[in-house]
């Protein structure tokens, strides 16, 4: 084994506890899941039995959760798999492409139901009002519980942060359904029913919208949202024996970790192994970047970023 591999794994097995999922949310997970799945088939069949489009648009919702907190459970497993000759980052990316179908699905199921609700408007049938009070309320419990299973969780991670939008957005609809039902038991107003399946489809739209544009951002190989990339090249200029800087590149490997390359013109030459560690450091701890690749240069030849537009242009 020669010392570049000895040092390779060692630099590996330094920052390798900072990958893992938490056990605490595959138990958020699972649980979720399960509870979620027996609501469905509940709210389903008495949102068909009490002829509602807003318990049937509720359950729809709720199956589409159940399909997303699947996909997310499923990369946030396969994110923790460690790299290897063919995928040399490990499965990260995974949690991005979750966070990316998940949002997509949620928009497509919102198309189905505002289809069917805006059908009803026509000739509104009669509604159960009391079947749907009772089987929403059991909506707000089941998906409140949800939620806070992910409320942990979701502060630094995209894809947690997806399963607990969905969930907090559900104990929500719940609550508007609930309030429908009492409001037709009382009143006849049947129209209500395709009134509140719109209302649940706009509330699914713009707390979705949010999480299709970061997990798109990062699936293009954008900058993570909470890094400010002047602010990294600033603090890269400033440092000692530093003269110039080029080739910065920062982009996110997953839902909750970022990447960096850098080209750093020192006309002094490499100023030790000390010195870069500091600097890697630095770069995790106060921007969260936790996989840099620094190259050093000592400015003797002219050297510009491949993608830079001068460059770009004397090569075609």
């Amino acid at each position: 084994m020669t010392a570049h591999h000895k040092h390779h794994t060692h630099a590996h097995g330094e920052h390798h506890h900072s990958h893992s999922v938490p056990k605490s949310q595959g138990l958020a997970f699972s649980g979720a899941i399960v509870l979620n799945t027996a609501f469905v088939i509940v709210e389903f069949s008495y949102g068909f039995m009490a002829n509602s489009t807003a318990l049937m648009a509720d359950a729809g919702h709720n199956l589409s959760d159940v399909l997303g907190l699947l996909l997310a459970w499923g990369a946030a497993i396969l994110s923790r798999k460690l790299p290897n000759e063919r995928y040399t980052y490990g499965l990260r990316s995974t949690s991005i492409m979750a966070a990316l179908a998940n949002a997509m699905f949620l928009l497509v199921a919102c198309g189905a139901i505002a289809w069917e609700a805006i059908h009803r408007f026509s000739q509104p049938p009669l509604v159960a009002g009391l079947t749907i009070t009772v089987v929403a309320g059991i909506g707000i419990v089941i998906n409140g519980l949800s939620a806070w299973l992910f409320v942990k969780g979701s502060k630094t991670d995209l894809n947690i942060r997806g399963a607990y939008l969905h969930m907090a957005a559900d104990a929500a609809v719940s609550l508007g359904v609930a309030v429908a039902g009492i409001a037709m038991l009382y009143t006849g107003w049947y129209w209500l029913d395709p009134v509140i399946s719109l209302i649940i489809v706009l509330v699914i739209v713009i707390s979705t919208w949010g999480l299709l544009r970061e997990s798109m951002q990062l699936a293009l190989l954008a900058v993570p949202a909470s890094i400010d990339v002047l602010e990294v090249e600033t603090y890269l200029r400033q440092c000692q024996g530093v003269t110039d800087i080029h080739d910065l590149h920062v982009w996110g490997m997953s839902t909750t970790e970022s990447a960096l390359t850098i080209h750093l013109v020192m006309p002094a030459g490499y100023p030790g192994d000390a010195y870069m560690d500091t600097l890697v450091n630095t770069l995790k701890e106060r921007f969260s970047i936790q996989h840099c690749t620094l190259q050093v240069e000592q400015g003797t030849t002219h050297h510009a970023c491949a993608l830079h537009p001068s460059v770009a242009a004397h090569s075609h």
